[in-house]
């Protein structure tokens, strides 16, 4: 019997001792590998991640707030997943992802997610794209985090969120007749409302950020194929969530990673655009179009990205 112990314990030792070899062996290889994944977050809640190219690793911050990374992925971050590894992840309580049980959606805790499934991949550095919304999160990220951001590249980004609050309430009036325009005296998130409710009772409501009906309801088509989970824009948008009214353009003046400014010619979404920007090192690339470059100007939103990371330092 005791020959029996003896054995078994060291069968034992020896599974221990190969899961540790093989552990070892994938972190030295790196954990970024296609496909599908979730990471579970130290607060216990599970984000869809999915990872897909090949070349220099780039996480997409989506916007929204709470729109999800799938309408990206199938409509701007496909045509780059020849020369980059897109990391596409959807913020706790949007889209795929999970909610926060403890209605823990901060911007602190937004960033430590990010930095989360950053460690989780096992990259040192990655490439940070953000879209609307999401520039928020990147810069705040990249104030933070600087040493593990190898550039950012953001796409028609909010930096301002209030500024970009007043300029979509102010370009959305001016499509309505003035009898349909909310009373000027009520809180701006209310008014923000009334104006979204009006123009899509017109049906105008696709002006605010595209340059034609189609793409809108292109992007609606694709945006519809999966789940999305509403609950941290619902959070954002009542007001909830005070530190998602802050202008990080000051912040901007402290990043020293390269920049690339991606810009519609005639967004009116954005508030505050990449002309008072104060990036040290950034580059802005101006496009026709509105609020989403990556599906109104595919080829030359594809050549600017491209361009831009294969210019990085190594």
């Amino acid at each position: 019997m005791a020959a029996f112990h003896y054995s078994f314990r060291t069968i034992l030792l020896s599974l221990f001792l190969l899961t540790v070899s093989l552990s070892h062996a994938q972190q030295a290889t790196g954990k970024l590998t296609n496909g599908p994944t979730t990471l579970l977050t130290s607060d216990s809640v599970q984000l869809y991640v999915q990872v897909a190219g090949q070349g220099t690793p780039c996480v997409y911050v989506h916007g929204g707030p709470g729109a999800g990374s799938y309408s990206f992925e199938k409509l701007g971050g496909n045509r780059l997943e020849d020369h980059l590894r897109l990391i596409y992840f959807d913020q706790r309580g949007s889209g795929r992802s999970a909610s926060s049980s403890r209605q823990h959606y901060s911007m602190a805790r937004m960033v430590q997610d990010l930095e989360e499934l950053r460690q989780h991949l096992g990259l040192e550095k990655w490439v940070v794209m953000a879209h609307s919304f999401g520039g928020t999160i990147a810069t705040a990220y990249a104030t933070q985090y600087p040493q593990r951001v190898q550039a950012l590249v953001l796409v028609n980004a909010v930096l301002n969120p209030p500024a970009s609050l007043e300029s979509m309430l102010h370009y959305g009036n001016s499509l309505l007749p003035a009898a349909a325009q909310p009373n000027p005296g009520l809180p701006m998130m209310q008014r923000v409302g009334m104006v979204m409710g009006a123009l899509q009772q017109q049906k105008m409501a696709w002006q605010l950020q595209f340059s034609a009906d189609s793409m809108a309801a292109r992007a609606g088509r694709v945006s519809r194929a999966v789940a999305a989970n509403p609950d941290f824009g619902t959070q954002v948008f009542s007001g909830q969530l005070p530190d998602y009214g802050q202008d990080l353009v000051p912040a901007t003046a402290r990043l020293l990673m390269p920049v690339l400014n991606i810009v519609g010619q005639d967004d009116r979404t954005t508030g505050a655009m990449p002309g008072t920007f104060r990036f040290p090192k950034q580059q802005t690339v101006t496009l026709p179009g509105k609020h989403n470059s990556f599906l109104e100007q595919p080829a030359t939103f594809r050549q600017a990205v491209v361009s831009f990371v294969q210019k990085l330092p190594r």
